[in-house]
């Protein structure tokens, strides 16, 4: 009994040295790796642009009324502009933009094929995307952190093309929703 007590006393007191001794308890610490503060930093390419802070000169929507879009009204900035509404837009404006999705009534989305929407200039409507509005999210980077759904000034442009010149050429029929 005293032979496998003293064992167990010797094991007891070596463990912490054995542990202390694994490859892994230190290793992580001193990788090869360049760390933070260290060394020389990479210089910015040429032409590059930062992304913090607000793309433009606006501060709102209306401000935003007098921006030309410098996107040209193509098939294929429709069709980006088609893509980017059906992923972000079309929740609560629905896919044919007369907000009848699910939610629409919900939330008060409004119809974007109405006349007077059709008849707000681009900057308004970029402006409103860009910043939002009573109910509806800014889809612009407004703040450092940015978004999920931001989208690029140049995208949001595309969306311009899209809700001014081919929503209401879109049959109504192009969708159905399913209510479960």
């Amino acid at each position: 009994m005293k032979r496998k007590a003293k064992i167990l006393i010797i094991a007891a007191s070596m463990a912490p040295a054995v542990a202390l001794a694994w490859p892994w308890s230190t290793d992580m610490m001193d990788q090869p790796s360049i760390k933070p503060q260290e060394g020389n930093p990479a210089l910015f390419p040429k032409r590059s642009i930062p992304v913090g802070g607000l793309p433009t000169k606006v501060a709102n929507r209306e401000e935003a009324t007098n921006l030309k879009n410098p996107v040209a009204v193509s098939a294929a900035s429709i069709k980006k502009g088609r893509d980017l509404f059906q992923i972000i837009c079309a929740a609560c404006h629905g896919l044919s933009g007369k907000a009848d999705s699910p939610v629409s009534e919900k939330i008060g989305a409004v119809d974007l094929t109405a006349e007077y929407i059709q008849n707000y200039a681009d900057g308004y409507i970029w402006g409103t995307i860009s910043f939002g509005s009573a109910i509806m999210p800014s889809y612009g980077v407004v703040n450092e952190q940015g978004g999920s759904n931001d989208l690029t000034p140049e995208e949001r442009w595309h969306v311009v093309n899209y809700v001014k010149h081919q929503l209401t050429k879109e049959p109504a029929s192009a969708v159905t929703y399913s209510t479960y």
